[in-house]
């Protein structure tokens, strides 16, 4: 399971070594007007909730850094992406079967449920995963190229031709 989390993060950091400042912290696409690095934070700020309260058995899925250099900056983020992969190797297999209250809000105010470490784990890659997906299409509206061909996509999602060309 690390391993496969951090091959994803290392296609974030992979992108990150070949986009500037400017690039990474552009809003300028329509619907959302979001950027890369809007994305990349909220991505590793849930990897960062999940080490924040695993200790304690109590993650809060919704108390955030949001921090804007994170953003803005790609040194910044890339930094970001180093201390998550490191917390994600300093996981102790043994740890992952342990029962966490994980609390989020749905929409309709907070909500707490049981999870294992490694429940939470899985929830935070594919969520970055989906994450990627509309990097990708940022990405694609600002002329960048992806770096690689598995950016943003599922494994589990079947491939089609058009998805190959």
């Amino acid at each position: 399971m690390i391993p496969a989390i951090t091959q994803n993060l290392n296609r974030g950091i992979n992108l990150l070594n070949s986009i500037s400042d400017q690039e990474y912290s552009n809003n300028s696409t329509a619907p959302y007007y979001s950027s890369i690095g809007v994305h990349m934070r909220h991505i590793l700020d849930v990897f960062s909730c999940i080490f924040q309260g695993i200790e304690e058995g109590q993650i809060d899925l919704s108390s955030r850094q949001r921090n804007e250099l994170a953003e803005t900056k790609v040194s910044v983020g890339l930094d970001y992406f180093e201390q998550i992969i490191t917390q994600l190797n300093n996981v102790n297999p043994a740890d992952l079967d342990k029962v966490v209250k994980v609390k989020d809000d749905l929409g309709l105010g907070m909500v707490t449920a049981n999870y294992t470490f490694a429940a939470a784990l899985i929830q935070a890659h594919s969520h970055a995963i989906h994450h990627f997906a509309s990097i990708g299409y940022i990405i694609s509206q600002l002329g960048i190229n992806l770096p690689d061909s598995d950016f943003g996509y599922n494994p589990t999602t079947p491939r089609t031709d058009f998805i190959n060309k």
